[in-house]
């Protein structure tokens, strides 16, 4: 991977003297702090998961529990095995696997009504959605995962490389425009989208070199 610094001339200024590791790098090497941003990041997301499949708050907080509880006991073992295969996909497959567990238990439990009401929700739960690239297409929850992770990185990259990105990544403004208004060539606005964008799959733990 490429360093986040750059040349004046092209409007990419230095930003960080280290390339950043990976969430997964980090995950795997136990960094208490990446775990920490791990939950930061992903907790609104796996609740979110928990909730819309069915569970009420107080269970949703048990099935939350025992989701990072996996993640912590196999996260050095996942891999991306096809091109579209990504952390968060990972974490829903985890999650939804967790809740059923839970309506499971609930069905063998000494409660007639209550067993055949937890195989109903069991038969509901949905598949889990495609996981898309950061953008306005993404589901409104993904949005706000996304928006976390963008507020974390931010300050690792120079201002006008992070305005070009948001110019065209987020606003959706045609490169040109934004060169033209940044003072930077076409390229270098591209360069930086990708930077920002490189980065940001780092940090949501989709991307490892």
């Amino acid at each position: 991977m490429s360093t986040l610094s750059g040349s004046a001339s092209n409007g990419l200024g230095p930003a960080s003297s280290r390339t950043p590791r990976s969430l997964l790098e980090r995950l795997r090497a136990d960094d208490a702090a990446a775990w920490d941003r791990l939950v930061r990041l992903y907790a609104p997301l796996v609740l979110h998961w928990c909730r819309r499949d069915g569970l009420q708050d107080e269970d949703a907080a048990d099935v939350f529990q025992e989701v990072f509880q996996a993640v912590a006991a196999h996260v050095a073992d996942f891999r991306r095995e096809r091109p579209g295969d990504t952390f968060r996909g990972w974490l829903r497959t985890i999650t939804r696997n967790k809740v059923r567990d839970h309506f499971r238990r609930r069905a063998r439990q000494p409660a007639g009504e209550g067993g055949t009401d937890a195989l109903r929700r069991l038969a509901r739960l949905p598949a889990p959605p495609p996981v898309e690239e950061a953008g306005a297409t993404s589901p409104p929850e993904e949005r706000g995962l996304f928006a976390a992770a963008l507020g974390l990185i931010r300050l690792e990259f120079a201002p006008r490389t992070w305005q070009a990105f948001w110019a065209t990544a987020v606003e959706g403004r045609p490169t040109k425009d934004v060169a033209a208004e940044l003072g930077m060539t076409q390229g270098a606005v591209r360069v930086a989208k990708s930077r920002v964008l490189h980065r940001l799959r780092q940090e949501l733990g989709d991307r490892e070199e």
